[in-house]
C-alpha cells in the first residue's frame, strides 16, 4: 500500500484548437488517464489539467476561411474537444484554453522575468512576405517549383520528391499558399529566448531521470550540435498574446502553449481555492508529470525546463513520451478508412473497448503502438467478456437464486484468495512505471486462475445435488470476491465497467488499503455489462473514415498522375549506364534538426561509408532503419545542404499514403553494383 499521501500534478499535450481528436491523439489522453485515476485509486492527491492550444497564424487563417472568429472557431473546437474526451471517460480536474486570462498572465510574467534575466534577445531577421495579405509567411506557407527536381507544388523548405533542402528564395516561381501573391523580403525585428546559455543546465537535467534514457540519448545528439536561440515572437496579424512593450509583436504559440497547463491549473486553483504555488514554486514536494509524443519532446524537454529555470518556477519530475499510433501496421490512412475520428469510433463502438486494448500494449518506452483491428476484436471479446465478466455471470446466479444475494461468511480457498490480492503490489508497480500492458498480463493471469477453478469445481453441476448448496454458495462467492478484485485492478482502465461491478457488488471497489474479501454481504442480480465486439461494427467504423479517392490513375509523388505526365524524355543505354547504382547498407541514421522532412543516413558500401540527407522522416524511424538494405545512386555529385554535405542519393518510391524505400533482397552485400 501507498507509504504516504503524494502530491501529482499531470498535464497531457495540448491539441490544436483547429482540428477533430483522431485516435491516434486518443493514446496520450487514455494513457494519462489510466495513470491519473491510478494514483487517486491509491489515495494520492492528484489533479489532472489540459487545455486547447488556441494560438497562431493556422487559428487566424482557419477562422478567416469559415467566415468567423478566431475566438468563436477555438470557443467551437473546444466544446467538440471537451465531450469527445468526455464520452471516452477521461476525466479531467480542468480543461481550459490558452487564450485565456490566466494564461496572458502567467506568459507575460515569465516572459518578464527571463527579459530581467537577460535571457532575452532581439535582432532583425529577414523573411518571405506576402504583399496581398500583409503577413510574414512561415515556410510551409510558400509553394513553388523546386529548384533542383523541378517539381511542381513543393514547400518553401522541403522538396518531397527529391529530398532537396532550400531556403525559400530558392523556389521556382514562388507563391504564398495564402494568396497566390509572389511572395518578396522584409525585414523585421524579433525576439529571442538565449536557450544556449543552459545547455550546461539540460545536460545535468535530461540526464537526471526527467526522462527515459532513449529521450535523454537523443536529446544529447542536439545539446552537443549546440543549441540555437529560439525564436519567441511572431510578427502582426497573428492570433495571441501580443508582448508587453513589443506593439505588434506577439508571442509565438510555442512559447504560451506550455505556460497552458500552469494556466488551467491556476483557473482550477482559483475555483476549488488550491495553493497554486504548492505545486509550481521552486523545491516544492509536489510532483508534476508531461505526457507527451514523441514529435514535441524537444520543446518539453529543452525549451520548457530551461524557461521555467530562468523564470524561477519548478521544473517536471518526468516528461512521459510515447510513441505514434499506426493501424494494422501502418501509417493512419484516410483512403484506407484507418485515419478514424474520436466521434467515428463512437458511433459504432464502446470506448472501453479501445481504453482496454491501449492498455494492453502501452509500455514506459517510445515505441509506436499498432492497433490491429482483428487482434482488437479478439483480446477484447477474449479478456474482458471471455475471462473478467464471465466470472461474474457464472456465479452470480447461483448467490440470487440459491442464497437469496448473500455472499457466503467465509473464503473456502484462501490460498486463491491471497495470490489475487497479493498480486496488487506487482500490478501497482507496473501502474505507477506506465507499463500497463504488463498490469494487465498479471491481471488475466488472476482472471484465468479464478476460471480454472471455477470451470474445476463444476457449480452447475453441484447445484443439482441433493445437500450441496454450501458447497455451491462457497464456490460462487469465491468467484465473485476474485472478480471484484480484478474490476478493483481494472478500474482505472474501464471506469465505466467498474462502476457497473460497483452497482451489482453494492460495494465501492477502493484500492487504497488491504482489500479484504466481501462476507455474509448482499450483492444484487447480475446485469450483462459488456457485449462482444462484432466484425461488422468494426468494418462499419472503418467504411465510415474512408475517404473516397476520385477516380484516376495512380499518382506520382508530384501529385500528378503518372499517366497523364509524359513520361521523360528517351535516353541512350549509354547515357544509364553513367548512374551508379550501388547495395548500402544503413549503418546510422538519426534526425536532423531542424528538418522537418529529413532523416541523415550513414551509408555502408564496402569499405567506404557515405553521407546522405534523405525526405523519407514521414515514413522512417531512424532506428527501425539501422542494418537494412537499399540502393545508392552512388556517383551522383556532393551536393551542400544547410545541414550538410548529402554524398548521394537512396532511392525511394512514394504515392499519396507514404514512402517506401527501395530494399535489395538479403543476400546482397554492400558495394555490389545494382544492375
Amino acid at each position: 500500500m501507498p507509504s504516504s499521501r503524494r502530491e501529482i500534478l499531470v498535464t497531457s499535450a495540448l491539441p490544436y484548437a483547429n482540428g477533430a481528436i483522431h485516435l491516434g491523439h486518443l493514446v496520450e489522453y487514455i494513457q494519462t488517464d489510466i495513470w491519473v485515476r491510478f494514483q487517486k485509486a491509491r489515495g494520492h492527491e492528484c489533479y489532472y489539467v489540459c487545455a486547447d492550444d488556441a494560438h497562431g497564424t493556422a487559428i487566424m487563417l482557419k477562422a478567416e476561411e469559415l467566415g468567423i472568429s478566431p475566438e468563436q472557431l477555438i470557443d467551437k473546437v473546444k466544446a467538440e474537444h471537451v465531450r469527445d474526451f468526455g464520452d471516452f471517460l477521461i476525466e479531467f480536474d480542468n480543461y481550459h484554453s490558452t487564450h485565456s486570462e490566466e494564461n496572458r498572465v502567467l506568459a507575460e510574467e515569465i516572459y518578464r522575468r527571463l527579459k530581467v534575466n537577460g535571457h532575452i534577445a532581439t535582432r532583425e531577421i529577414t523573411q518571405a512576405y506576402d504583399p496581398e495579405k500583409n503577413l510574414f509567411l512561415a515556410d510551409r506557407y510558400i509553394k513553388g517549383t523546386c529548384p533542383r527536381c523541378k517539381a511542381e507544388d513543393q514547400y518553401g523548405d522541403n522538396c518531397e520528391v527529391c529530398g532537396a533542402t532550400y531556403a525559400p528564395t530558392d523556389l521556382i516561381d514562388a507563391k504564398s499558399a495564402i494568396s497566390g501573391a509572389t511572395p518578396v523580403a522584409k525585414a523585421s525585428t524579433h525576439y529571442f529566448f538565449t536557450l544556449p546559455e543552459f545547455t550546461d543546465f539540460l545536460k545535468a537535467w535530461t540526464r537526471a531521470g526527467h526522462v527515459g534514457e532513449e529521450i535523454a540519448n537523443k536529446l544529447s545528439e542536439w545539446l552537443d550540435a549546440g543549441l540555437q536561440e529560439w525564436d519567441i515572437s511572431r510578427d502582426a496579424p497573428y492570433f495571441g498574446f501580443e508582448i508587453p512593450d513589443a506593439p505588434g509583436k506577439y508571442f509565438y504559440v510555442w512559447l504560451d502553449a506550455p505556460i497552458g497547463y500552469m494556466a488551467s491549473f491556476k483557473n482550477l486553483c482559483d475555483r476549488e481555492n488550491i495553493d497554486f504555488d504548492r505545486f509550481w514554486a521552486e523545491g516544492v514536494n509536489s510532483e508534476l508529470y508531461h505526457f507527451i509524443g514523441k514529435d514535441i519532446v524537444n520543446f518539453h524537454a529543452l525549451f520548457w525546463p530551461a524557461m521555467l529555470s530562468s523564470a524561477g518556477f519548478r521544473t517536471p519530475n518526468h516528461v512521459c513520451v510515447h510513441g505514434f499510433l499506426t493501424v494494422n501496421g501502418k501509417k493512419m490512412s484516410k483512403s484506407r478508412g484507418t485515419f478514424i475520428n474520436a466521434r467515428t469510433y463512437l458511433e459504432h463502438l464502446d470506448p472501453e473497448y479501445l481504453r482496454y486494448y491501449f492498455a494492453a500494449k502501452l509500455s514506459s518506452g517510445v515505441e509506436d503502438l499498432d492497433l490491429n483491428l482483428d487482434d482488437f476484436i479478439q483480446r477484447v471479446n477474449s479478456d474482458v467478456v471471455g475471462k473478467v465478466v464471465n466470472i461474474a455471470s457464472r456465479c452470480a446466479r447461483f448467490i440470487t437464486k440459491g442464497n437469496d444475494g448473500v455472499l457466503a461468511d467465509n473464503m473456502t480457498n484462501t490460498e486463491l484468495w491471497q495470490q489475487a490480492v497479493a498480486a496488487g503490489e506487482s500490478i501497482a508497480s507496473h501502474y505507477e512505471a506506465r507499463n500497463f500492458g504488463k498490469a494487465i498480463r498479471e491481471i488475466m493471469a488472476l482472471a484465468d486462475a479464478a476460471n480454472e477453478y471455477i470451470a474445476a469445481r463444476e457449480p452447475w453441476k453441484l447445484a443439482k445435488e441433493e445437500g450441496r448448496q454450501v458447497e455451491v454458495q462457497d464456490i460462487c462467492s469465491l468467484g465473485i470476491n476474485l472478480f471484484r478484485v480484478l474490476m478493483i485492478y481494472l478500474k482505472p482502465v474501464l471506469p465505466g465497467m467498474a462502476a457497473q461491478a460497483q452497482s451489482f457488488l453494492n460495494d465501492e471497489l477502493h484500492w487504497d488499503g488491504v482489500i479484504e474479501p466481501l462476507t455474509d454481504h448482499r450483492i444484487e442480480a447480475f446485469k450483462p455489462m459488456v457485449k462482444r465486439i462484432e466484425k461488422d461494427k468494426v468494418e462499419a467504423m472503418v467504411e465510415a473514415s474512408r475517404e473516397a479517392l476520385p477516380a484516376a490513375a495512380p499518382t506520382s509523388d508530384s501529385g500528378k498522375s503518372s499517366l497523364d505526365e509524359p513520361i521523360a524524355d528517351e535516353i541512350s543505354f549509354d547515357d544509364f549506364i553513367k548512374v551508379d547504382l550501388r547495395v548500402a547498407r544503413i549503418a546510422a541514421a538519426s534526425h536532423v534538426e531542424g528538418a522537418g522532412k529529413l532523416l541523415q543516413l550513414t551509408l555502408d558500401i564496402g569499405g567506404e561509408t557515405r553521407n546522405v540527407f534523405s525526405g523519407i522522416k514521414s515514413a522512417y524511424k531512424p532506428e527501425d532503419l539501422e542494418g537494412r538494405l537499399t540502393v545508392l545512386v552512388a556517383n551522383l555529385a556532393p551536393r551542400k545542404m544547410r545541414f550538410g554535405i548529402s554524398e548521394g542519393m537512396v532511392l525511394a518510391a512514394g504515392d499519396d499514403e507514404g514512402i517506401y524505400l527501395l530494399e535489395p533482397d538479403s543476400g546482397a552485400k554492400p558495394g555490389q553494383r545494382v544492375t
